[in-house]
């Protein structure tokens, strides 16, 4: 994901992200090299060094950091970035049950009743249209469980970082 700009916002001491159409915001307190007010943000830009998926800040006192777009994606826990990093670890796990199995690559394409191009397209781990559903089809195929944990997150984490309202009273 490309970045399009890039703003300090140091009244709410967060950086203001625009890629691809969405908005998003990274706040100061995880950055390694922290500005403060004797040290503020001088500059601030997408990064073309990155192929503008970063971007990188400058203090007054010449100090410089680069912070990557995965980084603020899953700060964010944008769906999209989170839903290529299971498939991704799914496709990791898939590519070990493989090299494993007894089964063969030969076999495991008839029984998903697909193609050898969709089979390899399955294991190839920079593959993003696949599904979840296909991986764990082939996941099943290969004597692997896959158990799905759906939990509460703890109430700290739950909240976003500005204080949220009920009846006009914050809570």
């Amino acid at each position: 994901m490309k970045i399009d700009s890039v703003s300090a916002n140091n009244r709410k001491k967060v950086f203001q992200i625009e890629a691809e159409h969405a908005t998003y915001s990274f706040p100061y307190a995880l950055l390694q090299l922290r500005p403060d007010s004797t040290n503020r943000i001088a500059e601030v830009f997408p990064d073309a060094d990155l192929g503008m998926e970063g971007f990188t800040y400058r203090l007054a006192d010449g100090e410089e950091d680069t912070i990557h777009i995965d980084a603020v994606l899953e700060y964010n826990r944008d769906p999209a970035y989170l839903n290529s990093l299971l498939l991704h670890r799914l496709t990791l796990e898939a590519q070990k049950a493989v090299e494993s199995s007894d089964v063969s690559k030969r076999e495991l394409i008839r029984r998903l009743g697909t193609s050898a191009s969709q089979f390899y397209r399955l294991l190839d781990s920079t593959n993003t249209s696949k599904s979840v559903g296909q991986m764990l089809a082939l996941l099943h195929l290969l004597g692997r469980d896959v158990d799905v944990v759906v939990s509460p997150r703890s109430e700290s984490k739950a909240r976003p970082r500005r204080e949220r309202t009920r009846r006009g009273t914050a809570v």
